[in-house]
């Protein structure tokens, strides 16, 4: 059985679903699907995407450096397609016994343990929680501002956020040519979007150490 010593499970489930029909609820899952496997793909790792209990899902960062990418990705992708429905976040850090056989459904370890617990626990209002091993208050707080500027974007923002953020187009012109937009356009939405706010957070949880520090339960 492969071990794995410090992982990251972003546990998540859709803000009231039960108001909307099974094709909102279905559309909603597979743009967070799809997100996934578009972020794997960036970075060269498989999320293995799991759907469970009718609106729930679930991934697995086997490098946690990437978890508030990937939180912010996700979210970027549900705006940029005009969800109707949001999503809750709950990032849990810690060890991975098993990613499971054909999914994650079957997988264990305290990360999963963690972040699923802080789900149930999630206040209505928010999206995006962490906890678990190497976290302190300084990387909640880094998660909480970043909830805050993402909350707030718009579906033009978010296209511009998710492109930066799959890597492969860091240059404004990159990304113009993929909106059919100016680079002007683009360093207006990145600019709205609060790039230069959250630049800088992801730089330290990309850099942080999650092998130290007490684990936040």
């Amino acid at each position: 059985m492969q071990k794995y010593p410090i992982c990251a499970v972003l546990t998540g489930d859709l803000i009231k679903s039960r108001k909307a029909d099974t094709a909102t609820v279905d559309a909603t899952l597979k743009i967070l699907r799809d997100a996934a496997a578009r972020f794997g793909a960036a970075w060269d790792i498989d999320l293995r995407f799991t759907r469970y209990r009718g609106d729930g899902w679930q991934v697995v960062l086997t490098n946690p450096t990437l978890l508030l990418d990937a939180a912010l990705y996700i979210i970027a992708r549900l705006k940029a397609d005009h969800s109707e429905i949001d999503t809750r976040i709950s990032i849990g850090v810690g060890a991975v016994e098993t990613l499971g056989t054909r999914d994650l459904a079957d997988a264990t370890g305290t990360a999963f343990f963690i972040s699923g617990d802080h789900l149930e626990h999630m206040g209505g209002n928010r999206l995006i929680a962490l906890a678990g091993q190497g976290i302190d208050t300084a990387e909640v707080a880094i998660i909480d501002l970043a909830e805050c500027v993402a909350s707030g974007w718009t579906a033009t923002q978010a296209q511009a956020i998710a492109l930066w953020l799959e890597g492969e187009f860091k240059r404004h012109e990159d990304i113009a040519a993929q909106l059919g937009v100016t680079r002007q356009a683009v360093q207006s939405r990145l600019s709205g979007a609060g790039l230069h706010y959250f630049d800088n957070a992801l730089y330290a949880i990309r850099h942080h150490d999650f092998s130290e520090h007490t684990a936040q339960s």
